[in-house]
């Protein structure tokens, strides 16, 4: 199903009120601006606040979606492949679907706009990553990732 009308997120706000946090793996804050439910799954976009400076996911692979990156506020390291790319607030990168990918955050806060097309199961994962309550295992999280349609290939990224 699509969405047949606009509508408008608020600054602070989440499309349908819910602030996930991806516990155990950052504490970082994402908030749904576009959901997938909008989009008949074409496209869901997040706004990500960085709250955990040299943190950030582990080396992994979408098979079925791409997804793109603009930095608001912060300074991040992304590894595409074996090219690693500093981005600054105002950059875009582009990570195409079956190329591993990973990030780290820089400096003290950041803030990113996240989209992935098509949506996928991104929001489901984002549900299940803000119920932890401990920080999960290394399998734990690569079992996550592979029940939404990730797959974990490396650690996460260092400072380099």
């Amino acid at each position: 199903m699509r969405t047949v009308k606009g509508f408008r997120v608020k600054p602070g706000e989440a499309r349908f009120g819910q602030h996930y946090k991806m516990k155990g793996v950052t504490l970082n804050v994402l908030d749904m601006k576009i959901s997938g439910k909008d989009t008949g799954g074409d496209l869901a976009v997040f706004e990500q606040t960085g709250l955990t400076p040299n943190g950030g996911p582990p080396l992994h692979i979408h098979p079925h979606q791409d997804e793109w990156f603009y930095v608001v506020e912060g300074d991040y390291l992304f590894q595409v492949g074996e090219e690693k790319m500093n981005l600054q607030t105002g950059d875009t990168i582009f990570l195409p679907r079956n190329v591993p990918h990973a990030f780290i955050q820089l400096s003290e806060k950041g803030k990113m706009i996240v989209s992935y097309l098509p949506a996928g199961h991104m929001e489901d994962f984002f549900k299940v990553t803000d119920q932890w309550t401990s920080p999960p295992s290394k399998e734990e999280v690569a079992k996550v990732f592979a029940d939404h349609d990730m797959q974990v290939v490396g650690p996460p990224l260092t400072k380099s």
